[in-house]
């Protein structure tokens, strides 16, 4: 049917056409405030083509009135075009901050991605990805330096002789001088100096230079010479080639590298690299702890001419050093934590995740992304493979490579065919057992470590409990000492004689009396890291000790000292969290002891059972890579639990069909998508009628879309944490998209008081 012809002329008339111009625009995406795309006139100083002298792009900072106020903010240029507009209904951009681009238009894709997939405001996600230190331009200072200006002929100046003379200087010199090294060549004051300034015979320029002196550190220097590829046992040729094979494809692939404790992931992850970079590309390798960085970048030293290190650990100076030989393209891999998942490699090949079911992976705070996910976007884009490696992969990936997602590739044996350590249980339920030990080691445990220290070998014991005594309780009227903030129980740290929360770091003097009765027998009970290091000190005086927890490695560089003492065998027993528990390589280490693997098991959360399971399974495949075997003891009150009987038995597989089965008949990931609601405030009122009132309308919203499950609200399982009152609400669905959708619709127009805030978290990791 043809569009009826209207009557009346409906183009604009002669005078509003006029009004209408070609003008440039910038996009521009506010760091913090309203989380909105809005449009500015860019001025015709920065509109040059010349992108060095200031002129704007996509991915640059610039400063623009904001408001009926028209006060100062900053943004994030995301998009520039030429189209028509009434110059007078826009504001103009102010400054352009950033001397060049901080993102590419494929990262401004990424962010955006994330901003809708993780439903928080763009700009929050741009200042996630580009660090503080970036921002700040950490390291280095602003310098004017000195030209001769065009057309000044030298010779046929008169001037007085200090004058002269600094002008022939700089005149000859290639490089150009500050004010002060001009003085100092010339032999002058700088007097005579800014006296040719005024004359207009010399101009200054203002530029960016790196601070005087500042050498950042490397992670590791230890290495200094080049070691020879290790020889491939078949099934690592076999999934080399696998990697190769997808590096020369040029698309996007997710592989799955599940390979057993010591199996040389690694040395694979290493070739597939080298494959990379041999027809000039880069890679990037994430690590999950700051424990793993630098043995992880002592082996990538030890194979390639450049490598940069970006965790959070590095001051804001060496990690803008490192960014900038990143985009500069010096750099053949990056390895890092989480943030590296953001680098900006200029031609990226491969991306690799070690450990990648490792919870910190994902970040506990807006926004709440989840690197594997991120990277798996970024490798997608970028086309290029991502790997993904580890021995007891997360739920997640291994459904994934059930249906096809990702190409899994296994390797079943440890490298020298060296077999799998022996591992048993020890049933802490038998009273036997608590007779004997009288502390955290049992039995069988102290006649295991005697014997391994004894044949000259290390032992690892894990225990995931930071502190001295976990709780202090009053045996007369069973008073627990709480933390005021966070109703829960604190933790007595001998060591700085102080009772601590582990959770907003309050502290308070130990009790002398009941707090609540004034009964003068206080009970330190619970084990903690600090307890069992003096237990362990007091049975084996004669060995040398060490502690690895978040207490003992605050300082610069402590992790690094004290992996490589162990290493050299300076430590005969390290003891301490999770920390200790996966990815590091020892092979004098011949027993492992597990403390008490039921710390995580049995709370309130469906990924329970996997982390328990993982967290055993990874610190047993710390021992038994040396030519003297090693050996496995559990201590558990729980050893008929099918996550601690599988991970005794090295047994993934059979751990994983079960609790995939269980996930579907529940409808968990990786089955259905998951978003949590969290809401909290200082007033437990207002958060609780908050999260009722967000419930009614979001059950309300549901009505209408596909089948959403609404659990709560209800309290948090930490009802109280840093002095907020928590409540939570927990939505399912087949599909992520329904719950962003419904999410996105009610929070538009849901209004929360000021006192209260409402977090989402899409794909929520945590669920206490």
């Amino acid at each position: 049917m043809s569009r009826q012809q209207s009557l009346f002329d409906t183009s604009p008339p002669e005078w509003e056409r006029d009004a209408r111009m070609q003008r440039l625009v910038a996009s521009v995406v506010l760091s913090s405030g309203p989380d909105r795309v809005y449009d500015y006139l860019v001025p015709e100083t920065f509109c040059s083509t010349d992108q060095a002298d200031g002129s704007l792009e996509p991915g640059r900072r610039v400063q623009v009135p904001f408001g009926r106020t028209n006060r100062t903010v900053v943004g994030y240029c995301v998009r520039l075009e030429t189209r028509q507009v009434e110059p007078e209904r826009l504001k103009q951009i102010a400054s352009v901050v950033d001397p060049m681009s901080l993102l590419t238009p494929a990262m401004l894709r990424l962010t955006r991605w994330m901003a809708d997939y993780y439903l928080c405001p763009w700009g929050q996600v741009l200042e996630t990805v580009v660090p503080a230190g970036v921002r700040g331009q950490a390291g280095t200072r602003q310098v004017a330096l000195l030209h001769v200006r065009e057309g000044v002929d030298v010779s046929s100046q008169k001037l007085p002789v200090k004058q002269r003379r600094a002008l022939e200087i700089l005149a000859a010199s290639p490089e150009p001088f500050t004010v002060g090294q001009l003085a100092q060549e010339a032999g002058c004051t700088e007097a005579p100096i800014r006296g040719l300034l005024k004359k207009g015979l010399l101009r200054s320029e203002s530029v960016r230079l790196a601070t005087s002196g500042h050498v950042p550190q490397p992670v590791a220097r230890q290495v200094s010479l080049k070691r020879a590829p290790l020889k491939l046992n078949a099934e690592q040729q076999a999934a080399l080639n696998v990697l190769d094979q997808a590096l020369d494809a040029n698309a996007a692939r997710g592989i799955l590298v599940h390979g057993v404790t010591g199996s040389g992931k690694t040395e694979v992850y290493i070739r597939a690299i080298e494959h990379c970079v041999s027809f000039g590309r880069q890679a990037i390798v994430l690590v999950p702890e700051i424990s793993l960085t630098p043995q992880t970048v002592r082996r990538f030293e030890a194979r390639f001419d450049s490598v940069a290190v970006l965790h959070s650990h590095l001051t804001h100076a060496e990690r803008h050093h490192h960014w900038r030989r990143i985009v500069q393209g010096q750099v053949q891999v990056v390895v890092g934590a989480r943030s590296a998942v953001f680098a900006p490699v200029p031609q990226l090949g491969l991306m690799v995740l070690d450990e990648e079911h490792e919870s910190s992976f994902k970040q506990d705070t807006a926004p709440r992304y989840h690197a594997r996910d991120v990277a798996w976007q970024r490798a997608v884009a970028e086309r290029i493979p991502l790997v993904l490696g580890s021995a007891t992969p997360s739920l997640e990936s291994w459904h994934r490579s059930l249906t096809g997602q990702y190409q899994r590739v296994s390797l079943h044996q440890r490298v020298l065919g060296l077999p799998l350590p022996a591992a048993a249980t020890v049933d802490l339920r038998d009273p036997a057992q608590s007779r004997a030990s009288r502390g955290g080691i049992s039995r069988p445990l102290q006649q295991a470590i005697t014997a391994s220290l004894r044949a000259g070998g290390q032992v690892l014991l894990l225990l995931n409990r930071r502190g001295f005594s976990t709780h202090v309780q009053c045996p007369a009227c069973g008073f627990t000492l709480e933390c005021p903030d966070c109703q829960m129980s604190l933790t007595f740290h001998r060591q700085q004689n102080v009772m601590l929360c582990h959770y907003c770091d309050y502290h308070e003097s130990p009790p002398k009396v009941c707090p609540d009765c004034r009964a003068p027998a206080i009970r330190y009970g619970g084990l903690g890291t600090q307890k069992l290091e003096a237990e362990v000190r007091a049975r084996f005086p004669q060995h040398t000790i060490a502690r690895m927890d978040t207490d003992t490695m605050r300082t610069r560089g402590s992790h690094e000292r004290v992996l490589e003492a162990f290493r050299q065998g300076e430590i005969d027993l390290l003891l301490g969290t999770q920390m200790i528990a996966k990815g590091l390589d020892f092979p004098n280490v011949t027993l492992v002891g597990v403390i008490n693997a039921d710390t995580a098991l049995h709370w309130p959360d469906f990924r329970a059972a996997e982390r328990t399971f993982q967290l055993v399974a990874q610190v047993a495949g710390r021992t038994g890579r040396g030519k003297q075997g090693g050996r496995v003891l559990v201590q558990t009150l729980s050893p008929d639990h099918p996550a601690i009987a599988a991970a005794v038995r090295h047994d993934y597989p059979a751990f994983v069909k079960r609790e995939l089965a269980e996930r579907e008949q529940l409808g968990y990931p990786p089955f259905g998508a998951m978003v949590r609601l969290l809401v909290r405030s200082q007033q437990e009122q207002a958060a609780r009628l908050v999260a009722a009132g967000l419930a009614d309308q979001l059950r309300k919203a549901a009505e209408s879309t596909e089948p959403v499950r609404i659990l709560g609200p209800g309290e948090a399982p930490i009802a109280k944490l840093r002095g907020q009152f928590r409540f939570q609400l927990q939505l399912q669905a087949a599909e992520i998209a329904i719950l962003q959708q419904l999410a996105r619709q009610v929070l538009a127009t849901f209004k929360v008081p000021r006192e209260v805030i409402c977090v989402v978290d899409v794909d929520p990791w945590d669920m206490m």
